[in-house]
């Protein structure tokens, strides 16, 4: 019985431990932090065994197979030693696509792909038997053992992609690619491009790759490392001949000389970045047959992400916005970029090592206050303080709402658009999100 070890007790690893158990892996689980209650009852009741609070290498290193969880970073001594032994380490894409013969839609980029993939479904559910998955919803290991679908929308990290071998999508989805993350990729911009585009590593010309094709960053490694799936670009400033491209104020999609027209004044999302997520989305339905009609009614209807520009209350004419999923500068350009008002915006958390400077023609134009809300704002300071009136700092989630209900006047909007990650003082961005939408509630 070969011996399946998963570093990391979460979503993805509980979904892998019982999938793994079903096809008749020994399985062992080690979770270096604390286990939730609600995982331990799962691996309990089912027989796997665990551990948590350390590693114990005794029963690591004998391992045929080690699934890691992406949040843990290949310079772990722990991952030296199991790589030193030759055991493989897979990601749980890499796992359990092994156990499914599912038409796979993959989508990544450093911005959008909770959007995306979100849209994608929205647009593939009305007609196809399909599963959401990846980095959101039920882990794609558990959906293959309670409802095999016949079609996945799997939403995928440069960290899940670290550990593919034969990891194939049908149609994979690059969106776009800016430094991110950069502190797991040894601080090389190349090493973190390579991992995206290692989403289409496995694909032969029988598949389908869509990328933005003013992406500068996408279409130059494209022309030093070509790839061998069938592409599809998608733009907003050239005519595509087979693609998606903007013509005035209509979306043009042609695959194969089947071409089918949008109209972009009626998308539910709002922004330029919007419709990019949009041709994306669609270019896939097309390619999976969905009908113009039903592609057209789920732009329509589509009601949009939780923590994404998520517009929460108007108080006194003024609007509070919570993008608190806006983890680096790229997602806090896109947010800055369609704010139509004077913006008080409440920013910081833990930095990547990021680079402000494109944020500085927005911040000139429409921010009228900065609220930090971080453990360390100096390098927020330093960037924005001499660009606006009122810059202020405060660790409360509470207080930063207080302080931006005084600052803000009629026909302002508050806007939670962090560019940074939540962990200095949030669990993760979802509870930063809550945690501003219930202090506007309490206004």
């Amino acid at each position: 019985m070969k011996r399946l070890v998963i570093l990391g007790g979460g979503e993805s690893g509980l979904g892998t431990a019982l999938l793994g158990k079903a096809k008749g892996y020994n399985v062992f689980v080690s979770d270096s932090g604390q286990i939730k209650k609600k995982y331990k009852d799962v691996l309990t009741h089912n027989e796997i065994e665990f551990e948590d609070g350390s590693h114990s290498e005794n029963q690591i290193l004998n391992a045929d197979l080690v699934m890691k969880s992406p949040g843990i970073p290949n310079k772990v001594s722990l991952i030296k030693k199991i790589r030193a032994k030759g055991i493989p380490i897979v990601s749980e894409i890499e796992f359990a696509s092994g156990f499914t013969n599912a038409t796979l839609v993959a989508i990544t980029g450093s911005n959008g792909k909770t959007t995306t993939s979100s849209l994608i479904y929205h647009l593939l559910k009305q007609e196809l038997d399909v599963g959401l998955s990846g980095n959101i919803g039920d882990s794609f290991a558990k959906q293959i053992l309670e409802h095999d679908y016949k079609n996945y929308v799997l939403e995928i990290s440069s960290f899940q992609l670290d550990d593919i071998i034969q990891f194939k999508p049908k149609i994979a989805v690059l969106l776009n690619i800016t430094p991110d993350h950069l502190d797991r990729y040894d601080y090389v911009f190349e090493n973190y491009i390579a991992s995206k585009f290692r989403i289409a590593e496995n694909q032969t010309k029988d598949d389908y790759f869509i990328y933005d094709a003013d992406d500068q960053v996408i279409t130059s490694w494209l022309e030093k490392h070509p790839i061998q799936s069938t592409l599809l670009p998608f733009s907003l400033k050239k005519k595509i001949e087979n693609g998606a491209y903007l013509d005035k104020q209509e979306i043009k999609i042609t695959i194969d000389n089947n071409q089918i027209i949008m109209p972009t004044g009626n998308l539910a999302l709002e922004g330029k970045h919007n419709i990019k997520n949009a041709m994306a989305a669609s270019t896939v339905a097309h390619l999976l047959k969905i009908r113009k009609q039903t592609i057209r009614e789920s732009l329509e209807n589509f009601q949009g992400v939780e923590h994404r520009l998520e517009h929460v209350l108007k108080i006194n004419k003024v609007q509070y916005i919570n993008d608190s999923k806006a983890t680096n500068v790229n997602a806090t350009y896109y947010a800055l970029e369609s704010m139509d008002a004077p913006t008080v915006w409440i920013v910081g958390g833990q930095d990547k090592g990021n680079d402000y400077q494109e944020l500085f023609q927005f911040v000139n134009e429409k921010v009228k206050a900065i609220i930090c809300l971080g453990v360390d704002n100096q390098k927020l300071l330093e960037n924005f303080g001499g660009m606006v009136d009122v810059i202020v700092e405060t660790q409360f989630m509470s207080e930063a709402v207080k302080i931006a209900y005084k600052i803000a006047e009629a026909g302002d909007n508050v806007l939670l658009s962090p560019a940074c990650a939540s962990f200095d003082l949030f669990e993760n961005y979802e509870d930063r999100g809550r945690q501003f939408k219930e202090a506007v509630r309490n206004l």
